[in-house]
């Protein structure tokens, strides 16, 4: 549907929330807020109306004086997947990879593949993601690719040591 009255480049998301009116009735739906915005902004911020959609229902315009109460239904909030993205202070490539220190090369490889499969942007080509989620998911498989790189680097290394270590030229046959 085309709105006239919103300015272009203005996003909205959708924030699930169950509100209780000051005539005692109680409405579950969408509290529509923009994109650069908290809920509590948008509760708390200088408005008269919040833009409402009920699960069943028309979208409508609800006035704050007639709220008794809100309950944010949302589970994560997009600050939290940055905040776990952002997260690389303490990158510890096996913690990523979800190992052991010492475990075998072909567990470590094993783990990886795994991990890359099940964060991969590509596996939900299908499914519109909200952005957030997606970069959270391209993210997490940077670290898991890192991860592995750092522990692989290690890996090359250790083999070269052995390839390189050198033969025993005199070697005294068995005694009888």
């Amino acid at each position: 549907m085309f709105e006239r009255n919103r300015p272009v480049g203005t996003e909205q998301v959708a924030v699930a929330v169950e509100i209780a009116l000051d005539d005692g009735s109680e409405v579950a739906g969408r509290l529509l807020i923009p994109a650069a915005r908290t809920a509590f902004d948008v509760l708390n911020g200088p408005a008269l109306f919040l833009e409402f959609e009920p699960y069943e229902g028309e979208r409508r315009f609800i006035a704050k004086s007639a709220l008794k109460a809100v309950k944010l239904l949302a589970g994560s909030q997009p600050t939290n997947l940055a905040h776990r993205v952002r997260d690389l202070d303490g990158f510890d490539p096996h913690a990523v990879l979800g190992i052991a220190a010492g475990t075998a090369w072909d567990e470590v490889r094993a783990s990886y593949l795994a991990r890359a499969k099940a964060y991969h942007p590509d596996r939900f080509a299908g499914v519109e993601l909200p952005p957030e989620v997606a970069s959270y998911l391209s993210g997490m498989l940077r670290r898991i690719n890192s991860a592995y790189a750092a522990l692989e680097i290690a890996e090359q290394a250790r083999k070269k040591v052995v390839a390189l270590r050198p033969e025993a030229v005199f070697a005294s046959g068995a005694r009888a």
